[in-house]
């Protein structure tokens, strides 16, 4: 069993990011507004506009990716079928390193999910 923690990478992530806006604040704002104006629903939906960059966080290796865009897309109502597909797209445009990071992202989807999920 991994180590890897999704819930931990984001939360450290965003601490370095805290630095970031502090020591860099015109770069990290610009970077904001282009991830805003980027998501913005559209001719695609916000879901959909999360599933991509899911995808090329899995694509690109992207741990932190994976974990943010993970957590975004549990916040827009994501069900694990629309992740699995999405997942088995990356697997066949990326082969067998697509593969490894898909798994990272159930994990990351599981691990989200069971923090947030209500005791019965």
């Amino acid at each position: 069993m991994s180590s890897k923690s999704f819930v931990q990478i984001t939360s450290d992530l965003s601490k370095g990011m805290e630095a970031l806006r502090a020591e860099i604040p015109d770069t990290m704002k610009g970077f904001g507004t282009m991830a805003k104006e980027a998501m913005k629903e559209g001719a695609l939906t916000a879901l959909e506009k999360e599933l991509i960059a899911l995808a090329i966080g899995v694509s690109a290796r992207c741990d932190g990716c994976i974990g943010f865009h993970v957590k975004a897309l549990i916040r827009l109502g994501v069900t694990r079928e629309q992740l699995m597909e999405t997942l088995g797209i990356c697997t066949y445009m990326g082969g067998g390193p697509s593969l490894m990071y898909a798994a990272e992202a159930v994990r990351a989807y599981d691990e989200f999910t069971s923090r947030t999920a209500k005791p019965a």
